[in-house]
């Protein structure tokens, strides 16, 4: 987040002071994102992984502390609640072989991890949502004991003061409605976070472009479908984290204020400052620690300004795609894909990855004759569309005759866009082998009409003809586990009939 977070309870007059330096962080950096060079060289990707920490019974091992202390690894960090936690990457270029080197970087800290978590008795699970969860597991006690996601409850808490947070959810076949009095629920959340760097005069397109190409390819990677024991969207997670840290009391969508989760406002049209200046604008602040750098004279002194404050706020706005500020180096923005579910394998994240970084890349060139073919609230339709309905679901998409935009069937529409993401991969230098190799899982999926999330639900059906929902979640869950831990992608499991 930018800043050392120590304590969790603020003053109104630190508040105001955070609000003031947030003002001259936005100043400096549409200056910094002006100096000729700033974020220049070649295109990288980086990535994040969280996963879960489960024990011998499939339940959640609270034990992440523990595990990052023995561990020692530096690009292990803690996630919200006691469960997880989260591996990075360093970045590596776009050209090449990255998504290799992005798997072998993740491997290397997963090793660590289960070094130390099997004389534990600890297993490392990565899916979407843990299905073996209940909502006792979600109480305020599984919040990370740490100052950053103390601080981070405690902050959104105040801004909704004694109201619980609650959480609908209607799926395809079941419902829920909870309340809780933390951000505990945000953390049954687990995803695969992809970053791009590309040059700074292509940050409006690929940002934009990452908004249209979002819907389709998060279609069929959807791994989460099932939560606290329910059967719900096949991407449960974003209605989930959605709610689960929304500062507002009531979460309808008519709300005139904006949620904290967002799909975003709007095309963007001038630059990455856009948002930052939106989330400064729409958002209170949560976590009001003002640091010894004064933004401005760091700008006037010819230096890269570390923005610290702005980069903390902007740690606590969550859009589905979020420009990320750096200022390591000379500094540069680059872009952060939240969308995509942890799981079910490696390979698998790998091909979600390069469809999504892919598609990206292919309509970023021509984005500004899809926008003017495609509004933005239809390409927020269907991000939730897919989200909701996985594999199943139909999307708007631009049409080169009017009327514009038509609606496909989502699995349709992938097999004609695998093609341009894998042209626009090897015209960006990955090589042609990484690219073949990685797309064919997502044909795989298409062909065999099958996802993470829909293996689950499949599975779970069967399971469910001879037992308990309980015990039919812990039987497939077994054979997810068994599965992903083989590596072969999700395409190629059995199916149950």
């Amino acid at each position: 987040m930018g800043l050392e977070i120590e304590r969790e309870s603020f003053t109104e007059d630190e508040y105001e002071r955070f609000a003031a330096r947030l003002r001259d962080c936005l100043q400096a950096l549409a200056s910094v994102l002006e100096r000729p060079g700033f974020g220049g060289g070649p295109a990288t990707l980086g990535a994040e992984l969280e996963f879960s920490l489960i024990d011998d019974a499939q339940r959640p091992s609270p034990c992440n502390r523990a595990l990052l202390e023995a561990a020692r690894h530096p690009r292990l960090t803690l996630e919200a609640d006691r469960f997880d936690l989260e591996a990075t990457t360093a970045p590596v270029p776009l050209a090449g072989r990255p998504f290799s080197a992005l798997a072998a970087d993740v491997e290397a800290t997963l090793a660590a991890v289960r070094a130390v978590a099997s004389p534990r008795g600890v297993r490392l699970a990565t899916v979407g949502i843990l299905p073996t969860l209940t909502e006792r597991d979600l109480q305020a006690g599984a919040l990370t004991d740490s100052p950053r996601y103390r601080a981070l409850s405690a902050g959104l808490r105040r801004l909704r003061g004694a109201t619980p947070f609650r959480l609908a959810i209607d799926g395809e076949d079941e419902s829920l409605a909870v309340a809780c009095d933390d951000v505990t629920f945000e953390g049954a959340t687990t995803s695969w976070q992809v970053h791009l760097k590309t040059a700074p005069g292509d940050f409006v397109a690929v940002y934009n472009a990452a908004q249209v190409a979002v819907a389709p390819v998060l279609a069929v990677a959807a791994n989460s479908p099932l939560f606290v024991g329910r059967r719900l969207w096949d991407e449960t997670r974003i209605a989930l984290f959605r709610q689960a840290v929304d500062e507002r009391i009531d979460a309808d969508p008519d709300d005139w204020r904006a949620a904290r989760v967002t799909f975003g406002h709007g095309w963007l049209r001038t630059g990455a400052h856009e948002t930052f200046a939106e989330s400064v604008a729409l958002h209170p602040p949560v976590i009001p620690i003002v640091g010894d750098e004064e933004p401005l004279a760091a700008l006037r002194a010819g230096r890269v300004p570390s923005l610290a404050e702005l980069r903390l706020h902007q740690g606590t706005v969550w859009r589905w795609n979020r420009p990320v500020y750096d200022p390591a180096g000379d500094g540069h923005v680059r872009l952060e894909m939240r969308a995509l579910p942890s799981g079910p394998t490696m390979l698998d994240m790998l091909a979600n990855a390069a469809f999504h970084v892919g598609l990206v890349l292919a309509l970023a060139p021509d984005v500004e004759r899809t926008l003017h073919a495609l509004t933005f609230g239809q390409a927020r339709r269907n991000f939730y569309a897919a989200a909701r309905l996985g594999i199943d679901a139909e999307l708007l998409w631009p049409s080169e005759s009017a009327p514009s935009p038509r609606p496909v069937p989502v699995l349709e529409l992938v097999e004609r866009l695998l093609p341009r993401a894998h042209d626009a991969l090897v015209a960006h230098g990955v090589a042609v082998d990484e690219s073949e190799r990685l797309l064919r899982v997502i044909e795989g999926r298409v062909a065999r009409r099958v996802s993470g999330a829909r293996w689950q639900a499949r599975t779970l059906a069967a399971c469910e003809r001879t037992a308990s929902r309980g015990d039919a979640i812990h039987a497939m869950f077994a054979r997810y586990l068994e599965l992903s831990a083989g590596g072969a992608p999700v395409h190629e499991w059995p199916l149950a009939t």
